[in-house]
């Protein structure tokens, strides 16, 4: 077997429709080939996210209807608090719901002139928050990690001679945080080394930069330091995550990737004022300081699957799994970023349709052919997106 029995029962299941190759050709030119406007009904294997699509566990349910959807003071945002504090060590917690405001209400509250915010390599949604709140998002990422076939184990390691360099340049007025997306999804779902966000962490300490984590897959992470990091080998999952939290001075998540939830995320810090301050906005944008715009029963299932996401055997299965698409790929002489990432596999398009100049979307053409031949949804992250 090439990655491990499912260490779960599936007790539900949803039936999925298959449509013709006729029928898919008619459905993606009405969509304007654009994969995001095909309706659900009409996706035979749907691989366009794994943000919020997971299945609840039965834990979870039975959390919601546990909900306590009092205005203020719900008891499942004190679990949540208490559940995120244990594992991030952070003294503030800010619920959203889910990551992109948390981006934003992070951005818009440090914002500055000329805000310059180092990243290994910045999600779509984060770049997005940095640009629209009048900054430039850095991208800092190792070498390695922009050549496809590379197989360094932690190609999401931000270069630390690069961050060196871009204070220098910018100044440390410039630049209100440095943040690291783990594991690094634009760039493959590659993951960060413990080595490295320490290294990161020293370089901030001593320009005195606070230092966040994009946390979306802190979980996924948190396994691939114990299967590829020498020393580690030993360590819990939830004690390698403690100690790569407590290396930080903040983080923004989506708990709809490694919450197990269909939505729900939320800030942290230890900066008293910044949690004022951005506690503040959210309650403008969002709802109060104590469900910041999820039902109590949301707070709850987020609070159950940042535990069940820490778990070995589940980790194993699901990083495994995509290992062996990875490796079915590969035996078919299909060109993919390597290693496999952790949440998904990376075709390199433009290998593959060496034919299809860079200017004409290759990745984009890719994906409208897998839909068009098999009903797959997947998606394109480079030139286009």
């Amino acid at each position: 077997m090439k990655f491990p029995a499912e260490p779960f029962k599936i007790k539900v299941v949803e039936p999925i429709k298959q449509t013709t190759r006729e029928q898919r050709d008619n459905i993606i030119r009405e969509a304007g080939f654009n994969i995001f406007n095909i309706p659900s009904k009409y996706i035979f294997v749907d691989l366009l996210t794994d943000s919020g699509t997971s299945a609840m566990s039965d834990n979870q349910w039975a959390g919601l209807m546990m909900g306590d959807e009092s205005y203020a003071g719900s008891r499942n945002y004190y679990h949540f608090e208490e559940t995120i504090r244990d594992i991030t060590g952070y003294q503030y917690i800010i619920p959203t719901h889910q990551g992109r405001v948390a981006e934003d209400l992070l951005f818009s509250t440090i914002k500055r002139p000329g805000m310059v915010i180092p990243n290994n390599t910045h999600f779509d949604t984060t770049r997005a928050n940095v640009v629209s709140n009048q900054g430039k998002a850095l991208d800092l990422v190792i070498d390695e990690g922009m050549d496809p076939v590379n197989e360094h184990p932690f190609k999401g390691n931000m270069d630390p001679e690069k961050l060196n360099q871009a204070i220098a340049a910018f100044g440390r007025d410039k630049i209100p945080l440095v943040m690291i997306t783990v594991t690094n999804n634009s760039g493959g779902g590659q993951p960060v080394s413990m080595q490295n966000i320490r290294e990161i962490h020293d370089i901030c300490n001593q320009y005195d930069i606070p230092f966040f984590l994009d946390a979306a897959r802190y979980a996924e992470n948190c396994y691939f330091i114990k299967v590829r990091e020498p020393g580690y080998e030993n360590k819990t999952i939830k004690e390698i995550a403690q100690e790569m939290f407590r290396l930080t001075d903040g983080c923004t998540m989506s708990a709809k990737k490694d919450g197990l939830v269909n939505i729900g995320g939320f800030l942290g810090t230890n900066d008293a004022d910044l949690a004022r301050r951005m506690g503040n906005m959210l309650i403008l944008v969002e709802g109060f300081l104590t469900y910041g715009g999820l039902a109590g029963r949301d707070l709850e299932a987020v609070a159950r699957g940042l535990e069940e996401a820490l778990d070995w055997d589940y980790l194993h299965y699901r990083i495994s799994q995509v290992r062996y698409l990875g490796e079915l790929l590969m035996d078919a002489g299909v060109p993919i970023v390597k290693p496999v990432g952790g949440h998904a596999v990376y075709i390199n398009a433009k290998e593959f349709l060496p034919h299809i100049p860079q200017s004409q979307f290759p990745g984009q053409a890719l994906v409208v052919a897998l839909y068009r031949e098999a009903g797959i949804r997947a998606v394109e992250i480079g030139s286009l997106m």
